[in-house]
């Protein structure tokens, strides 16, 4: 027969014995704090900004609540609609003089307060309060804002121009909600010479210094500059101007350079892209150990050397990348391909190509891609069947059947993942022309 403390240490145990089952639960499904926003962008045209009766800018802003996008039930998801055109089209005229044209990059400050758009037919660099969803601050840098990128200490913003063939910096202070593009800072990667004394761009060494992504270092005053015709240029970001520390040739890092991710003293670079002849069909990874960079200019061109992961040929065309949980594996999408190409980050090997093109979509044409903050779940853009964007249209290698958001099920920590289903988004003209064609992608925390 049981007694009092005899029944009350069965309770206990019993007790411990659910938690501790709990926690594996909890740890093999990932019900961690996982509250979070999914931010992804359309760049077709919502505005009429000169009232002849075409739309000509704008774009719309989709925001999605992480965590009903779980599963197989994505389609049937809601999303907050934000019109780039309209009100804020108007807002961003009154600011800067232009509307602003096909919203293409998105990113988030450390904290996750403010986001950062970035506009490729125009000069646009729009930032957005996260809590609220107003405008903030815009700015027009000039040619084309391809990518803007935040600091890791929030301090500025790295604007790749890429037809200006400028790069540009944005001084942020979030809190204060003060911006300000600072000219003195500008960096023209056309003109003038390296630390080496090459010239920035020539003929068969830098033909085309169009930048694609600045990214900011982690840890130091340093960031990594993508660039189309192949090369990269390491740079400090804080002088005035932007200053060049390091550089490489395109025959260490060729066209077309692209983006940039960073695994503590690693970088990763892609380039390639389905250009036909021009770029051979090329999607090349490389690895880059950045220990050795600093401020102090490096005169020696294409040092460190690079480690090539892969060279893959054919109809393909890299693009977006991503660090899976724990840094364990990096995904490079391949959207000619339809397929991800996953890459052990310890040993710098290709381990497997996940095929997206299925059921759910016969040709998904999967872009840039986000990771859900429990690691369980990446987010991709997915192309549509006019892309406005990158695409060569001799071989379309941006073009999608299905434009939306795909939710891919991470799988066995990254090395493996299924595609789930897909938030379709649409934006069809009066035509009956199907023009939607998604593209950035971000990830929020909601603490």
């Amino acid at each position: 027969m049981f007694t009092r403390s005899t029944r009350i240490v069965s309770m206990l145990a019993v007790f411990v014995v659910a938690m501790l089952f709990a926690g594996d639960y909890v740890q093999a499904h990932g019900f961690r704090h996982n509250s979070h926003e999914v931010w992804v962008l359309d760049q077709s045209n919502t505005y009429d900004s000169d009232n002849n009766g075409s739309l000509d800018s704008g774009g719309t802003l989709y925001i999605f609540d992480g965590n009903k996008l779980r599963g197989h039930g994505a389609w049937k998801a809601r999303a907050q609609r934000i019109n780039l055109g309209g009100s804020v089209a108007e807002w961003v005229k009154r600011e800067t003089g232009s509307a602003p044209v096909r919203p293409h990059n998105i990113t988030f400050n450390a904290s996750g307060t403010h986001a950062i758009i970035s506009f490729v037919a125009s000069g646009h660099v729009l930032i957005i309060s996260a809590a609220n969803r107003k405008p903030v601050f815009v700015v027009d840098v000039g040619t084309q804002a391809h990518a803007a990128v935040p600091s890791p200490d929030e301090t500025y913003i790295l604007v790749a121009n890429q037809n200006g063939k400028l790069l540009q910096r944005i001084n942020t202070n979030y809190p204060a909600r003060s911006f300000m593009l600072d000219n003195a800072a500008t960096l023209n990667l056309a003109a003038g010479n390296t630390p080496s004394g090459a010239l920035k761009e020539q003929a068969g060494v830098r033909p085309d210094n169009a930048p694609i992504l600045a990214l900011p270092d982690e840890r130091r005053p340093l960031a990594y500059v993508t660039l189309r015709g192949g090369g990269m240029f390491v740079v400090n970001p804080t002088t005035s101007p932007i200053k060049i520390v390091a550089e490489y040739t395109m025959a260490t890092i060729e066209p077309a350079g692209l983006l940039a991710i960073q695994k503590g003293r690693k970088l990763y670079v892609n380039s390639g892209g389905g250009g036909g002849a021009t770029l051979g069909f090329k999607s090349v990874l490389y690895t880059i150990p950045t220990g050795t960079f600093s401020t102090t200019p490096n005169v020696t061109p294409d040092t460190p050397p690079p480690f090539k992961v892969f060279d893959h040929q054919g109809e393909v065309d890299s693009h977006g990348v991503m660090l899976t949980e724990n840094e364990r594996y990096l995904w490079v999408a391949d959207r000619a391909a339809n397929s991800i190409v996953v890459v052990n980050t310890i040993t710098d090997t290709v381990v497997n190509e996940i095929q997206l093109a299925g059921t759910v979509s016969k040709d998904p044409a999967p872009d840039l891609l986000a990771l859900s903050p429990d690691g369980n779940y990446a987010y991709t853009t997915l192309r549509g069947p006019i892309p406005l964007s990158g695409n060569n249209p001799t071989v379309n290698n941006a073009k999608g059947s299905t434009p939306g958001l795909g939710i891919i099920r991470v799988i066995a920590g990254g090395r493996h993942g299924i595609l789930l289903d897909i938030f379709p988004i649409s934006n069809v003209d009066s035509g009956g022309v199907e023009r939607a064609d998604p593209h950035g992608v971000a990830v929020r925390m909601r603490y």
